[in-house]
């Protein structure tokens, strides 16, 4: 256990036992001030300090899939960065690769607070921001004046929502918006039909209706830009299936899985400090540790159904080397952390990567890409 386990995160989480989402204000804030070197000299020296101490270089870890080269393949996953505000300090922090977004074509203050929770029994986070953030519009104009101050050095991706306000029938023409916004600034994108926190989005995972969204968006996509969509760890195995005839059909980049799941099967937490009821009462999705077999099985599904010709990026409920070994091994050729990194603290992307290469090492491997799918080869 680091000094940020056994003391930083205790003192964390009490200081805000009662409000999770201002403690995440602040850090996106610190982050934002450390990605802006070139205003404030101080932050060189300590986005330096981060790179040494937190990443980890080797080029067993690198991988070029869908046109992007990744030096490692653990990223952040999308919520955490929704606004594009911090798109320059993920590899300082040992990320390979950084998901951006939620994002939605029309700003949006999300859901009533309170709308994050903790439940540390389960290791796991259960929210309901419902794509809080300042719009396509505002994305673009951070990002463009990003990428003419800095190089990024890991590739950054785009993460699309529904607007709230904007009807289930339009919602193909409401992706279209944010992507013509963005298209030149993101090196991937992702079509997100499945949080559970904006009213009737998950029904877009349905073939004809996500047929449409993606049919648009590939008409648009005249550069090439990967695109991917993200699923729900709730769908059935049919629903599946059809999305990944889909992402043949379309020529997608690959499918995310999973989201947060709606389940609370399992859960030890009873009650909630924030609201005194129990997670069976709070709407909202969860993810982190409850999530984590589920979403093995759906990669590892995906995998079986396409012989690993689909890339999978794998996410939910890793926390150790061990959790990432069996979503490559299951068939991710890449990985998301996001619930992982806020109870183990932002050592453990060079934990998880130091492990992933003792495995290699272990299994007689000479590059990360050899494991995918490695589980079910054997």
């Amino acid at each position: 256990m680091d000094i940020y386990q056994a003391a930083i995160r205790p003192f964390l989480f009490n200081l805000v036992k009662t409000d999770p989402e201002w403690l995440h204000q602040q850090t996106i804030r610190s982050l934002n001030w450390l990605s802006q070197t070139n205003s404030h000299p101080p932050a060189s020296w300590i986005n330096r300090s981060l790179k040494q101490s937190l990443c980890l270089c080797d080029p067993r870890l690198e991988q070029t899939l869908f046109g992007l080269s990744f030096p490692n393949p653990v990223g952040l996953a999308a919520g955490f960065d929704k606004d594009g505000v911090a798109a320059g300090i993920w590899s300082s922090l040992g990320f390979g690769f950084a998901e951006l977004g939620t994002v939605t074509f029309v700003a949006q203050p999300g859901n009533p607070r309170p709308r994050l929770f903790r439940l540390p029994l389960d290791k796991a986070a259960l929210n309901r921001m419902g794509f809080n953030n300042s719009g396509a519009a505002a994305m673009a104009t951070r990002l463009a004046q990003e990428k003419q101050e800095l190089v990024w050095s890991i590739p950054i991706g785009i993460n699309l929502g529904k607007s709230k306000i904007t009807p289930l029938e339009a919602a193909a023409e409401d992706y279209l918006n944010s992507f013509r916004l963005l298209k030149d600034l993101g090196d991937y994108f992702v079509v997100n039909v499945s949080s559970p926190n904006t009213p009737g989005l998950r029904s877009l995972q349905d073939a004809s209706m996500l047929s449409a969204i993606l049919d648009l968006l590939q008409q648009e996509n005249n550069i090439q830009k990967p695109i991917f969509v993200k699923i729900a760890p709730d769908l059935e195995w049919e629903a599946i299936a059809d999305i990944i005839s889909l992402a043949k059909t379309y020529q997608l980049a690959g499918i995310i899985a999973t989201n947060t799941t709606i389940s609370r099967d399992g859960l030890k937490t009873q009650i909630i400090d924030q609201t005194g009821k129990s997670p069976q009462e709070e709407a909202g999705g969860i993810s982190g540790a409850p999530l984590r077999d589920r979403s093995t099985e759906v990669i590892r599904f995906i995998w079986q159904q396409t012989q690993g010709q689909i890339p999978i990026i794998g996410v939910g409920g890793i926390f150790s080397p061990e959790d990432a070994w069996e979503k490559i091994t299951a068939g991710a050729n890449l990985l998301q952390i996001y619930t992982g990194w806020i109870y183990q603290g932002p050592m453990v992307v060079r934990r998880i990567l130091a492990g992933l290469l003792s495995k290699l090492e272990q299994n007689g491997l000479n590059s990360i890409s050899e494991a995918v799918g490695l589980e079910i080869k054997n």
